[in-house]
């Protein structure tokens, strides 16, 4: 069985299937804010959507790092290596990438374990 959470006509936030929950790529609601603060939205959205599917980020299981320039990559994983449980890093990929919005400096996609 799939579960699929805030359904829209283009896509879900988030999907559940054999005990592993995919999340949609997170943006920052503030795109006003440095790349500290996007970032620090955006992992609070995954954050939100993990609580949601009873689990959290000790768990996940891949991350995938969309930055608008990669030069911001230093003030990213600032923020990041504060949020990440010590020990339970996952594997991750960071990539410079063009956003849908030129006024977001991130987008991440996750997925994690029940």
């Amino acid at each position: 069985m799939v579960q699929r959470f805030d359904v829209g006509p283009r896509l879900s936030e988030m999907a559940i299937h054999n005990g592993t929950v995919y999340l949609a790529g997170q943006i920052p609601e503030d795109a006003s804010q440095d790349m500290h603060g996007q970032t620090r939205q955006v992992l609070a959205c995954i954050d939100a959507l993990l609580e949601r599917a009873g689990t959290d980020k000790s768990k996940l299981l891949m991350v995938q790092i969309f930055l608008r320039d990669i030069t911001d990559i230093t003030a990213m994983n600032e923020v990041w290596d504060a949020w990440i449980p010590a020990n339970h890093t996952p594997p991750r990929a960071t990539v410079q990438a063009l956003l849908a919005n030129p006024a977001w400096r991130i987008e991440v996609v996750a997925t994690a374990a029940l």
